[in-house]
């Protein structure tokens, strides 16, 4: 294995002109524009950023696009990036000024330099390389915005905010890349003469941030004479002694080592199904597969499967899935996956149709809708290891076992199935209840107060899009000295649309729920269990009010469930 180095300069310029390609088993672009930030952080103070792993060969691999622009590659030599994508494609985004293109949509990652930044080291944030949220997240926590700006008063880098932006001790890291020249940063920053000290501050520290681009990265170069299936295998290795990627993107290098080109079929698949709402991560069809391959869903399996059987269980997971999302969709009233608590769900489903060869009696059919909507409820695949669960049901269904067999488990697992007013208590949003608080009220007719329409995920425009709304405002409870966990309560959430949420803004509930019950009825109120006793709607009594509707929403919950 040979040793080399370029700078990150270098190599951003290498993944421009195309002559640093990924291959296939590669997994996509995931992380966070805060792990880009705490990147860039490391690499401005200097810090060891890990090596690059590359093989350059001659072979005619089978790649797939980088999440960052790229020019064809007029060689025939082609060189790998095995290790170091995460940080080299972020790195390429933000020097580049360019946006990275995740699942489908092209999303800029916009990071701001604290001109002011203090010398010593405030702490390291890190965060989890392995989530795949492809959304911006803006550094904001649960704070005062007093406490917020002190936080990022002690940071070097943030993400963007229009808050930010508008300061002038911030600038954009992209900006500052593009730009040889100080003088338009100190002039926004109010550095007006150089006498000023903070010209001389200013302009060392903008020099020190476009030395990142100096910044020199080892490189091990995997030798040419080595094979794809050798590669593979060495992929594999280091990134499960370093646990950098999950168990599924494993398992696609090994099934992509085997069955050449098959990520663009997966790809495609996973395309149709976000065009009919049910945008997937890869895993899960990954996982799909390997149940169909295999009769449970571990993906250490993988390696023993044949390009025959993964290419035969491929298509037998694909029709489980289209009847899994039809089922959901017609039979449940699920239409995206984000009212699951969880996909491993579609899995079973999936699994269970196809030992079905599709042919479901209606009683089955309506046990079958009973036992996702119960175990959708009490959360079934997040009592402990989805994997062990998911297994035990596809074991159970493998095995000859009826429906009523997954509901006799799940009953063994969470005791009584039937919601409870004291299931309630505690929850907030992030709950499975509040998943199916919305599937009950939506199937009862709830309408938004304002604009009369129907509550669901997609409406179009953003007054029309669904938000979850306290009936006691959070600005209304924190006044009263009411907390931050007892305001989150679940009994205090509505779903409206975003128009009517900014209408009602902070008031407190008893002067907009009469207007609203005037002007639309009572009955959007009682659809969504709202109770609209004046002495309840009084803050004092927000306690008392989180009681009653406790006792009122399990009713609706359940008669939801069993139909």
């Amino acid at each position: 294995m040979a040793k080399a180095e370029a700078s990150v300069d270098e190599l951003v310029g290498m993944i421009e002109r195309g002559e640093l390609r990924l291959p296939e088993m590669q997994r996509q672009y995931v992380w966070r524009s805060t792990r880009v930030r705490d990147l860039l952080d490391s690499l401005y103070r200097g810090y060891p950023s890990g090596a690059i792993l590359l093989w350059e060969t001659d072979e005619d691999v089978p790649l797939q696009a980088m999440a960052v622009g790229q020019q064809s590659n007029p060689y025939k030599t082609t060189r790998l990036l095995l290790d170091g994508q995460q940080r080299l494609t972020s790195l390429s985004a933000v020097i580049r000024g360019e946006p990275v293109n995740v699942r489908g949509r092209k999303r800029p990652i916009e990071i701001l330099f604290n001109l002011e930044h203090p010398n010593e080291l405030q702490g390291f944030m890190e965060i989890n390389e392995e989530s795949d949220v492809d959304d911006t997240e803006p550094d904001q926590v649960d704070a005062s915005e007093d406490e917020l700006q002190q936080r990022f008063d002690r940071m070097t880098f943030v993400v963007s905010t229009r808050k930010l932006e508008s300061s002038p001790r911030w600038v954009k890291v992209s900006e500052v890349f593009k730009s040889t020249s100080n003088t338009d940063f100190l002039k926004r920053a109010g550095v007006t003469s150089f006498d000023d000290p903070r010209a001389d501050l200013y302009s060392q520290r903008l020099d020190r941030l476009r030395a990142v681009k100096k910044y020199v990265y080892r490189m091990d170069v995997l030798e040419r004479t080595l094979s794809y299936d050798e590669v593979t295998e060495i992929f594999v290795r280091v990134n499960s002694l370093g646990a950098k990627l999950r168990s599924s993107d494993l398992a696609l290098a090994q099934i992509t080592a085997k069955w050449k080109n098959s990520l663009h079929t997966f790809q495609a698949f996973q395309i149709k199904c976000k065009e009919v709402g049910f945008d997937l991560e890869l895993g899960i069809h990954l996982k799909n597969l390997v149940a169909m391959a295999t009769g449970q869903s571990r993906f250490k399996t993988v390696s023993s499967l044949d390009i025959t059987r993964l290419q035969t269980a491929w298509n037998e997971a694909c029709e489980g899935m289209n009847f899994a999302m039809n089922f959901l969709k017609s039979n449940v009233g699920i239409d995206s996956p984000a009212l699951l608590s969880s996909s491993s769900m579609m899995v079973a489903i999936s699994y269970f149709g196809h030992k079905r060869n599709y042919q479901i009696s209606p009683d089955e059919s309506k046990l079958l809708r009973y036992w996702v909507l119960a175990a959708n409820a009490n959360g079934r695949f997040s009592r402990g290891s989805s994997e062990t669960l998911l297994d035990q049901d596809i074991a159970s269904i493998r095995d000859g076992g009826d429906i009523q067999d997954l509901i006799d488990r799940l009953r063994s697992q969470v005791g009584r199935l039937e919601i409870s007013p004291e299931e309630l208590s505690g929850r907030n949003q992030r709950s499975a209840l509040f998943k199916t608080m919305f599937l009950a009220f939506r199937s009862a007719g709830a309408k938004d107060w304002h604009s009369n329409l129907t509550i669901a995920l997609d409406h179009s425009g953003v007054q029309h899009r669904l938000q979850f709304h306290p009936i006691f405002p959070k600005a209304v409870l924190t006044k009263a000295g009411v907390i931050s966990r007892e305001a989150d309560d679940i009994a205090n959430l509505a779903f409206i649309g975003g128009k009517t949420n900014r209408v009602i803004s902070d008031k407190p509930p008893k002067e907009y729920l009469a207007f609203f019950a005037a002007k639309s009825g009572e009955e959007g109120f009682s659809v969504q269990e709202i109770p609209l006793d004046p002495e309840l709607l009084d803050t004092p009594a927000y306690k008392k009010f989180l009681e009653v509707r406790r006792a009122r929403i399990p009713n609706r919950l359940n008669v939801f469930i069993t139909g």
